[in-house]
C-alpha cells in the first residue's frame, strides 16, 4: 500500500458547547486563548463542490487505472461479473469521498469495507491501482481531521484498522500456507519474513501517517480558530481604547471650559455689582460696566454651547469622577514653561513665533498648549529626537501650531497613537485641522490649524455630523 496527499483543512472554525478534552489529537499549542468544546464546523458550498469534483475525478482515474494494471499484467486476469465488475469496484472505491468532508466517518466505514472487497475480487487492479490506495489514505484523513464527534472517530478508525491490519495478517497466513512468498536470494531473513517485515512497515507508515496527518489538519483548524479569537479580541480592545481615549479627551476640554465660563460669570458678578452702585452718581461707568457684561455673557454663551455640545456627544453610561484638584490654567502664553520643563528632560527644544499676537479665545489657548504638550510628550518617550522645535503662528482668522522633531521611531514597542486621537478629536471639536505623520526629511510632525471665528466653529457634534 502506498499513500498519497488529501486535500487542506478548509474553513475557519466555530465554538461550540459540546466537551473535548484537552488531550484530543489535534490539540495546538497554547495561544493565549483557550477553546475548550470546539467544534469543527461542516465544509462550505466551495469545498463540498471541490469534494464532488474530486470524488468524481477519481472514479475516472480508477477506472482508467484498472484497465491500465490489466494491460501490463504478465498472466491473464479475471475480470469479474460480468466482465466489468473490477471497473465499478475501482470506481465504486473512489466515489464516497465525494462527501468526504460532509459525511467523514460514513465515507471511512464505506470505503474500507469497498477497499477490502477490491483487494479479494479485483486482486490485480488492488495490486497495481494507485487510486485505490489513494482513496483508502484520503478517507482516512479526512474522517480524523473534519469529525466533529471526536470519540465516535476514535472508534470509527479503531474498527478500521483493527480490520485492515486483521486481514493483512490472515493474508500473510494464507501466502504461508500456499508457499506463495518465494526468492533465489539468501538474506538475512528468508523471503517470507522479509515480505511479511516489508509489507508490514508499509502499511503502519501508511494508515498511522494517514491519521496523524488528519491530526494535524484538525489541531491547524483549531489553531486557526483560536487566533481569530485573538485578532477579534484585540481589534475590539483596540476599538474600546480610542474610543476611551476621544471620550477622556472630551470630558478633560468639557473642566477646562469649566474654569472658562465660571471666570467669565464671576466677571458678570463683579461688573453687575460695580454698575449698581455707580448707576446714579456716575452713568458713564455704568455704562461701561453693562458693556463688559454683554462681551463676557455673550463669549460665556458661546463656551458652554461648546460645552453642551462634547458632554452630549460623551456616553451617557460612563462614570464621570469628580475633577481632581489643576494646576495653573493652561494656554498658549505659558507655552515657554512647558518649553523650559521639556528642555530640563533630555531633550532641546526650540520655539518661534510668527505674526501679531493676538488674544485667542480661552478654548483655543488651552488647545494649543495642550497640543504642543501631548507632542512633546511623544517626542519623548516614541522617538529618538535628540531636539525639537515649536511654531506658533497667529494667521489673521486662524492660529497653527507646529511641532517638529529631528528623530526616528525607537525599536521598543510604540505607543497605543491614542495621544494622536485626542489631538485629531480636540481640534476636530474647535473647528480645526490636523496633520500628523512623518516628514519627507526625517523626523515627525504634528500640525494644527484652528480658526479664531467661532462662528467658523461648530457649536456642537450633532451639528458637525449633520
Amino acid at each position: 500500500m502506498s499513500t498519497t496527499q488529501a486535500g487542506t483543512p478548509g474553513s475557519a472554525a466555530e465554538r461550540r458547547t459540546e466537551e473535548v478534552k484537552v488531550s484530543d489529537p489535534g490539540t495546538p499549542p497554547a495561544t493565549g486563548t483557550t477553546v475548550r468544546g470546539w467544534v469543527r464546523p461542516g465544509p462550505t458550498a466551495k469545498e463540498q463542490k471541490y469534494d464532488l469534483l474530486l470524488g468524481l475525478g477519481m472514479a475516472v482515474a480508477g477506472v482508467i487505472g484498472t484497465e491500465l494494471a490489466r494491460g501490463v499484467s504478465p498472466n491473464p486476469v479475471e475480470l469479474g461479473i460480468g466482465g466489468v465488475e473490477a471497473y465499478v469496484l475501482s470506481a465504486a472505491v473512489a466515489l464516497p469521498l465525494c462527501f468526504r468532508r460532509r459525511w467523514p466517518i460514513p465515507v471511512l466505514l464505506v470505503v474500507s469495507v469497498l477497499f477490502v472487497v477490491a483487494g479479494e475480487r479485483a486482486t490485480f487492479a488492488f495490486a497495481s491501482n494507485l487510486i485505490t490506495q489513494a482513496a483508502q489514505f484520503m478517507a482516512i484523513y479526512a474522517a480524523v481531521a473534519w469529525a466533529r464527534d471526536r470519540r465516535l472517530m476514535k472508534a470509527a478508525v479503531g474498527v478500521v484498522f483493527v480490520g485492515m491490519f486483521g486481514w493483512l495478517v490472515l493474508n500473510f497466513v494464507q501466502a504461508l500456507q500456499n508457499d506463495e512468498i518465494k526468492g533465489p536470494n539468501d538474506g538475512l531473513l528468508s523471503p517470507y519474513v522479509s515480505g511479511v517485515v516489508l509489507t508490514l512497515a508499509l502499511n503502519v507508515l501508511y494508515f498511522f501517517g494517514a491519521y496523524f496527518w488528519g491530526r494535524t489538519a484538525w489541531g491547524t483548524a483549531r489553531q486557526r480558530y483560536e487566533l481569530e479569537q485573538q485578532a477579534t479580541e484585540l481589534a475590539a480592545q483596540q476599538q474600546a481604547n480610542a474610543r476611551r481615549a476621544v471620550i477622556d479627551e472630551r470630558l478633560r476640554i468639557s473642566r477646562e471650559l469649566h474654569d472658562v465660563v465660571a471666570h467669565h460669570i464671576s466677571s458678570i458678578g463683579v461688573q453687575a455689582g460695580g454698575a449698581r452702585r455707580v448707576m446714579g452718581t456716575d452713568p458713564e461707568a455704568a455704562k461701561s460696566a453693562l458693556s463688559v457684561i454683554e462681551d463676557s455673557s455673550r463669549t460665556a454663551v458661546n463656551e458652554m454651547r461648546q460645552l453642551l455640545g462634547m458632554l452630549r456627544a460623551a456616553d451617557p453610561d460612563l462614570d464621570v469622577e469628580a475633577p481632581a484638584a489643576k494646576a495653573p490654567q493652561a494656554g498658549a502664553d505659558r507655552l515657554p514653561a512647558l518649553i523650559a520643563d521639556v528642555n530640563g528632560e533630555g531633550l532641546s527644544v526650540g520655539f518661534h513665533q510668527i505674526g501679531q499676537p493676538v488674544q485667542l479665545p480661552e478654548t483655543v489657548s488651552v488647545s494649543v498648549y495642550r497640543i504642543a504638550q501631548e507632542a512633546l510628550t511623544n517626542v519623548r518617550r516614541h522617538s529618538t529626537a535628540r531636539s525639537a522645535h515649536i511654531t506658533l503662528r497667529y494667521l489673521g482668522d486662524s492660529v497653527e501650531l507646529e511641532v517638529i522633531d529631528d528623530g526616528r521611531p525607537k525599536h521598543a514597542p510604540v505607543g497605543s497613537r491614542l495621544g494622536h486621537v485626542g489631538i485629531r478629536e480636540r481640534v476636530g471639536l474647535l473647528g480645526g485641522e490636523t496633520e500628523i505623520g512623518p516628514r519627507p526629511v526625517g523626523g515627525f510632525r504634528v500640525r494644527v490649524r484652528i480658526p479664531l471665528d467661532p462662528q467658523n466653529r461648530p457649536l456642537a457634534t450633532e451639528e458637525k455630523q449633520s
